[in-house]
Protein backbone atom coordinates (compact mmCIF):
# COMPACT_ATOMS: atom_id res chain seq x y z
CA UNK A 1 0.00 0.00 0.00
CA UNK A 2 1.33 3.42 -0.97
CA UNK A 3 2.30 5.82 1.82
CA UNK A 4 1.71 9.54 2.04
CA UNK A 5 4.64 11.55 3.42
CA UNK A 6 4.27 15.15 4.59
CA UNK A 7 7.51 17.15 4.63
CA UNK A 8 7.44 20.29 6.81
CA UNK A 9 9.99 23.11 6.67
CA UNK A 10 9.89 26.04 9.10
CA UNK A 11 10.78 29.68 8.55
CA UNK A 12 13.03 32.13 10.38
CA UNK A 13 13.29 32.65 14.14
CA UNK A 14 12.66 29.01 15.02
CA UNK A 15 14.95 27.91 17.83
CA UNK A 16 14.58 24.53 19.55
CA UNK A 17 16.45 21.30 20.09
CA UNK A 18 16.95 19.49 16.81
CA UNK A 19 15.91 16.17 18.32
CA UNK A 20 12.48 17.54 19.28
CA UNK A 21 11.40 19.46 16.17
CA UNK A 22 8.13 20.47 17.79
CA UNK A 23 7.27 23.48 15.63
CA UNK A 24 4.74 21.54 13.51
CA UNK A 25 3.28 19.38 16.29
CA UNK A 26 -0.07 21.16 16.49
CA UNK A 27 -0.62 21.06 12.74
CA UNK A 28 0.45 17.41 12.57
CA UNK A 29 -1.99 16.61 15.39
CA UNK A 30 -4.87 18.29 13.55
CA UNK A 31 -4.01 16.44 10.33
CA UNK A 32 -3.82 13.02 12.00
CA UNK A 33 -7.08 13.58 13.88
CA UNK A 34 -8.90 14.61 10.70
CA UNK A 35 -7.50 11.97 8.34
CA UNK A 36 -7.56 8.99 10.68
CA UNK A 37 -5.69 5.70 10.33
CA UNK A 38 -3.46 5.16 8.41
CA UNK A 39 -1.74 8.40 9.36
CA UNK A 40 0.61 10.06 6.89
CA UNK A 41 4.32 9.89 7.70
CA UNK A 42 5.27 13.35 8.99
CA UNK A 43 8.80 14.63 8.33
CA UNK A 44 9.46 17.94 10.15
CA UNK A 45 12.82 19.20 8.93
CA UNK A 46 14.87 21.55 11.11
CA UNK A 47 17.66 24.01 10.32
CA UNK A 48 17.13 26.71 12.99
CA UNK A 49 20.27 25.94 15.01
CA UNK A 50 22.74 26.12 12.10
CA UNK A 51 23.06 29.91 12.33
CA UNK A 52 23.59 30.17 16.09
CA UNK A 53 27.40 30.23 15.96
CA UNK A 54 27.45 32.99 13.33
CA UNK A 55 24.94 35.06 15.32
CA UNK A 56 26.97 34.70 18.50
CA UNK A 57 30.12 35.79 16.68
CA UNK A 58 28.31 38.86 15.36
CA UNK A 59 27.00 39.85 18.79
CA UNK A 60 30.45 39.45 20.38
CA UNK A 61 31.75 42.09 17.96
CA UNK A 62 28.70 44.37 18.19
CA UNK A 63 28.83 44.40 22.01
CA UNK A 64 32.54 45.22 22.13
CA UNK A 65 33.57 47.85 24.67
CA UNK A 66 34.35 50.32 21.87
CA UNK A 67 30.92 49.87 20.29
CA UNK A 68 27.96 52.24 20.73
CA UNK A 69 25.67 49.24 21.29
CA UNK A 70 24.92 50.22 24.89
CA UNK A 71 23.41 53.51 23.68
CA UNK A 72 20.80 51.85 21.47
CA UNK A 73 17.16 51.29 22.40
CA UNK A 74 15.35 47.93 22.17
CA UNK A 75 18.51 45.86 22.64
CA UNK A 76 16.61 42.65 23.45
CA UNK A 77 14.44 43.05 20.36
CA UNK A 78 17.47 43.75 18.19
CA UNK A 79 19.46 40.82 19.58
CA UNK A 80 16.68 38.28 19.50
CA UNK A 81 13.70 38.96 17.23
CA UNK A 82 15.31 41.17 14.57
CA UNK A 83 18.61 39.28 14.45
CA UNK A 84 16.84 35.94 14.24
CA UNK A 85 14.48 37.11 11.50
CA UNK A 86 16.90 39.03 9.31
CA UNK A 87 19.97 37.00 10.25
CA UNK A 88 18.38 33.70 9.22
CA UNK A 89 17.52 35.13 5.81
CA UNK A 90 20.88 36.82 5.23
CA UNK A 91 22.93 33.84 6.39
CA UNK A 92 21.08 31.38 4.16
CA UNK A 93 21.74 33.52 1.09
CA UNK A 94 25.45 33.54 1.95
CA UNK A 95 27.36 30.69 0.35
CA UNK A 96 29.14 29.44 3.49
CA UNK A 97 26.23 29.22 5.95
CA UNK A 98 23.75 28.39 3.20
CA UNK A 99 25.77 25.30 2.35
CA UNK A 100 25.68 24.23 6.02
CA UNK A 101 21.90 24.48 6.04
CA UNK A 102 21.74 22.48 2.83
CA UNK A 103 23.95 19.78 4.36
CA UNK A 104 21.83 19.39 7.50
CA UNK A 105 18.64 19.21 5.41
CA UNK A 106 20.25 16.60 3.16
CA UNK A 107 20.94 14.35 6.14
CA UNK A 108 17.35 14.62 7.36
CA UNK A 109 15.73 14.16 3.94
CA UNK A 110 17.83 11.15 3.00
CA UNK A 111 17.28 9.58 6.41
CA UNK A 112 13.49 9.82 6.19
CA UNK A 113 12.88 9.24 2.47
CA UNK A 114 15.40 6.51 1.74
CA UNK A 115 12.85 3.79 2.48
CA UNK A 116 10.11 5.14 0.22
CA UNK A 117 8.51 2.72 -2.23
CA UNK A 118 7.18 3.08 -5.73
CA UNK A 119 3.79 4.77 -5.66
CA UNK A 120 4.45 6.70 -2.44
CA UNK A 121 3.42 10.37 -2.46
CA UNK A 122 5.06 13.44 -0.95
CA UNK A 123 3.22 16.56 0.22
CA UNK A 124 5.33 19.68 0.81
CA UNK A 125 4.28 22.04 3.64
CA UNK A 126 6.48 25.10 4.06
CA UNK A 127 6.18 28.18 6.25
CA UNK A 128 7.50 31.64 5.39
CA UNK A 129 11.25 31.68 4.63
CA UNK A 130 11.19 27.88 4.61
CA UNK A 131 9.39 28.14 1.26
CA UNK A 132 12.25 30.16 -0.20
CA UNK A 133 14.85 27.75 1.21
CA UNK A 134 13.18 24.63 -0.19
CA UNK A 135 12.45 26.18 -3.56
CA UNK A 136 15.98 27.56 -3.76
CA UNK A 137 17.44 24.12 -3.05
CA UNK A 138 15.18 22.34 -5.52
CA UNK A 139 15.17 24.85 -8.36
CA UNK A 140 17.77 27.67 -8.16
CA UNK A 141 20.67 27.63 -10.61
CA UNK A 142 23.12 29.00 -8.04
CA UNK A 143 23.84 25.44 -6.83
CA UNK A 144 24.62 23.98 -10.27
CA UNK A 145 28.37 24.71 -10.22
CA UNK A 146 30.06 21.46 -9.07
CA UNK A 147 32.98 23.39 -7.55
CA UNK A 148 30.98 25.34 -4.94
CA UNK A 149 30.19 24.28 -1.33
CA UNK A 150 26.76 22.73 -1.10
CA UNK A 151 26.56 21.50 -4.69
CA UNK A 152 26.82 17.79 -3.84
CA UNK A 153 24.23 18.08 -1.06
CA UNK A 154 21.78 19.94 -3.30
CA UNK A 155 22.15 17.34 -6.05
CA UNK A 156 21.61 14.58 -3.47
CA UNK A 157 18.42 16.28 -2.25
CA UNK A 158 17.13 16.78 -5.79
CA UNK A 159 17.79 13.10 -6.49
CA UNK A 160 15.18 12.26 -3.84
CA UNK A 161 12.44 13.99 -5.87
CA UNK A 162 10.94 12.53 -9.00
CA UNK A 163 11.10 14.86 -11.99
CA UNK A 164 14.27 16.75 -11.05
CA UNK A 165 17.77 16.33 -12.40
CA UNK A 166 20.19 14.66 -11.95
CA UNK A 167 17.94 11.56 -11.71
CA UNK A 168 14.57 12.70 -12.97
CA UNK A 169 13.13 9.19 -13.26
CA UNK A 170 13.89 8.31 -9.63
CA UNK A 171 12.68 9.48 -6.23
CA UNK A 172 9.35 10.16 -4.60
CA UNK A 173 6.65 12.00 -6.50
CA UNK A 174 5.42 15.35 -5.20
CA UNK A 175 1.64 15.02 -4.91
CA UNK A 176 0.81 18.49 -3.54
CA UNK A 177 2.40 21.75 -2.40
CA UNK A 178 1.24 23.83 0.57
CA UNK A 179 2.87 27.20 1.19
CA UNK A 180 2.02 29.22 4.30
CA UNK A 181 2.90 32.92 4.59
CA UNK A 182 4.89 32.60 1.41
CA UNK A 183 7.16 35.45 0.23
CA UNK A 184 8.07 33.81 -3.07
CA UNK A 185 5.83 36.19 -5.02
CA UNK A 186 8.42 38.86 -4.26
CA UNK A 187 11.23 36.60 -5.46
CA UNK A 188 9.48 36.26 -8.81
CA UNK A 189 11.29 39.54 -9.51
CA UNK A 190 14.36 37.34 -9.97
CA UNK A 191 12.79 35.83 -13.09
CA UNK A 192 15.47 37.41 -15.23
CA UNK A 193 14.49 35.52 -18.37
CA UNK A 194 11.25 37.48 -18.55
CA UNK A 195 12.15 40.61 -16.64
CA UNK A 196 15.58 41.34 -18.12
CA UNK A 197 15.65 39.43 -21.36
CA UNK A 198 12.37 40.83 -22.62
CA UNK A 199 12.36 44.29 -21.11
CA UNK A 200 15.71 45.70 -20.01
CA UNK A 201 18.32 44.03 -22.20
CA UNK A 202 16.62 42.29 -25.12
CA UNK A 203 20.01 41.36 -26.63
CA UNK A 204 20.40 38.55 -24.05
CA UNK A 205 19.52 35.07 -25.23
CA UNK A 206 17.40 32.94 -22.90
CA UNK A 207 20.43 30.77 -22.05
CA UNK A 208 22.54 33.84 -21.19
CA UNK A 209 19.77 35.24 -19.03
CA UNK A 210 19.43 31.97 -17.12
CA UNK A 211 23.19 31.88 -16.50
CA UNK A 212 23.02 35.34 -14.95
CA UNK A 213 19.90 34.64 -12.92
CA UNK A 214 21.53 32.41 -10.32
CA UNK A 215 18.60 32.73 -7.86
CA UNK A 216 15.88 32.31 -10.49
CA UNK A 217 13.73 29.27 -9.64
CA UNK A 218 11.44 29.37 -12.66
CA UNK A 219 13.23 27.17 -15.28
CA UNK A 220 13.60 24.15 -12.98
CA UNK A 221 10.16 24.70 -11.45
CA UNK A 222 8.68 24.61 -14.93
CA UNK A 223 10.66 21.44 -15.68
CA UNK A 224 9.37 19.73 -12.53
CA UNK A 225 5.73 20.61 -13.27
CA UNK A 226 6.12 19.31 -16.80
CA UNK A 227 7.69 16.04 -15.66
CA UNK A 228 5.07 15.50 -12.96
CA UNK A 229 2.28 16.03 -15.46
CA UNK A 230 3.64 13.11 -17.48
CA UNK A 231 3.55 10.95 -14.34
CA UNK A 232 0.11 12.01 -13.17
CA UNK A 233 -1.87 11.14 -16.27
CA UNK A 234 -3.06 14.72 -16.87
CA UNK A 235 -4.13 15.36 -13.24
CA UNK A 236 -3.15 18.84 -12.08
CA UNK A 237 -0.58 19.30 -9.32
CA UNK A 238 -2.50 20.86 -6.38
CA UNK A 239 -0.85 23.95 -4.87
CA UNK A 240 -2.51 25.60 -1.87
CA UNK A 241 -1.18 28.96 -0.72
CA UNK A 242 -2.38 30.07 2.73
CA UNK A 243 -2.63 33.72 3.69
CA UNK A 244 -3.79 35.44 6.87
CA UNK A 245 -5.15 38.91 6.03
CA UNK A 246 -3.02 40.46 8.81
CA UNK A 247 0.22 38.72 7.82
CA UNK A 248 2.44 41.18 5.90
CA UNK A 249 4.76 38.39 4.70
CA UNK A 250 2.02 36.42 2.95
CA UNK A 251 1.48 37.21 -0.74
CA UNK A 252 -0.97 35.75 -3.30
CA UNK A 253 0.35 33.32 -5.92
CA UNK A 254 -2.66 33.10 -8.23
CA UNK A 255 -2.27 33.93 -11.12
CA UNK A 256 1.45 34.74 -10.67
CA UNK A 257 2.67 31.12 -10.73
CA UNK A 258 0.95 30.52 -14.05
CA UNK A 259 3.05 33.28 -15.60
CA UNK A 260 6.23 31.70 -14.20
CA UNK A 261 5.44 28.26 -15.63
CA UNK A 262 3.87 29.58 -18.81
CA UNK A 263 2.36 26.93 -21.01
CA UNK A 264 1.77 24.58 -18.08
CA UNK A 265 -1.40 26.05 -16.59
CA UNK A 266 -3.19 22.87 -17.55
CA UNK A 267 -0.83 20.92 -15.26
CA UNK A 268 -0.90 22.95 -12.04
CA UNK A 269 -3.78 24.18 -9.87
CA UNK A 270 -3.08 27.19 -7.65
CA UNK A 271 -5.54 28.24 -4.94
CA UNK A 272 -4.98 31.13 -2.55
CA UNK A 273 -6.77 30.37 0.73
CA UNK A 274 -7.48 33.23 3.11
CA UNK A 275 -7.63 32.39 6.82
CA UNK A 276 -11.01 32.74 8.45
CA UNK A 277 -11.04 35.61 10.90
CA UNK A 278 -11.91 35.14 14.55
CA UNK A 279 -14.52 37.37 16.17
CA UNK A 280 -11.81 39.63 17.61
CA UNK A 281 -10.04 39.85 14.26
CA UNK A 282 -13.26 40.80 12.50
CA UNK A 283 -13.64 43.70 14.95
CA UNK A 284 -10.19 44.93 13.90
CA UNK A 285 -11.01 44.83 10.20
CA UNK A 286 -12.09 48.53 9.91
CA UNK A 287 -8.55 49.41 11.04
CA UNK A 288 -6.83 46.79 8.87
CA UNK A 289 -4.81 49.32 6.84
CA UNK A 290 -3.28 51.00 9.89
CA UNK A 291 0.42 50.39 10.49
CA UNK A 292 -0.13 50.06 14.24
CA UNK A 293 -2.43 47.07 13.71
CA UNK A 294 0.27 45.36 11.65
CA UNK A 295 2.88 45.97 14.36
CA UNK A 296 0.59 44.68 17.10
CA UNK A 297 -0.88 41.69 15.29
CA UNK A 298 1.29 40.92 12.25
CA UNK A 299 3.63 38.57 14.12
CA UNK A 300 0.79 36.58 15.66
CA UNK A 301 -0.92 36.29 12.29
CA UNK A 302 2.34 35.13 10.69
CA UNK A 303 2.64 32.21 13.14
CA UNK A 304 -1.05 31.26 13.12
CA UNK A 305 -0.90 28.72 10.26
CA UNK A 306 1.02 26.10 12.26
CA UNK A 307 -1.91 25.74 14.67
CA UNK A 308 -4.73 26.27 12.17
CA UNK A 309 -7.47 23.67 11.83
CA UNK A 310 -8.47 25.28 8.53
CA UNK A 311 -4.99 24.66 7.09
CA UNK A 312 -5.08 21.07 8.35
CA UNK A 313 -8.48 20.51 6.71
CA UNK A 314 -7.19 21.73 3.35
CA UNK A 315 -4.09 19.52 3.59
CA UNK A 316 -6.18 16.47 4.48
CA UNK A 317 -8.63 17.14 1.67
CA UNK A 318 -5.76 17.38 -0.81
CA UNK A 319 -4.17 14.17 0.45
CA UNK A 320 -7.47 12.32 0.09
CA UNK A 321 -7.96 13.66 -3.43
CA UNK A 322 -4.48 12.65 -4.56
CA UNK A 323 -4.91 9.15 -3.19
Amino acid sequence: MATDYILFLHGVNTREQREKRTYANQLIGHINRLIGDPYPESIPLYWGDVNIESEQELMSQIQHADSCWHQLWFQNTRQNTILHFMGDAALYISRSVGSKIVETLREQIEDRLKSQSQGDRLHLVTHSWGTFILFDILFAARWDDPTIPGHDSVMAIRSCFYGLEPNREEGIRIASIHTMASPIAIFSLLDIVKGENQALTPELTEQQAQQRATHDITPNLKQLVGNLSDKQDSNKLPWRNYLHPADPIAWPLNPLIYSLVDGLQRNIEIKDIISKLSFLESLMQPFSQKALVMLLYGGQAHESYLSSVQVAQEIVQTIQQTR
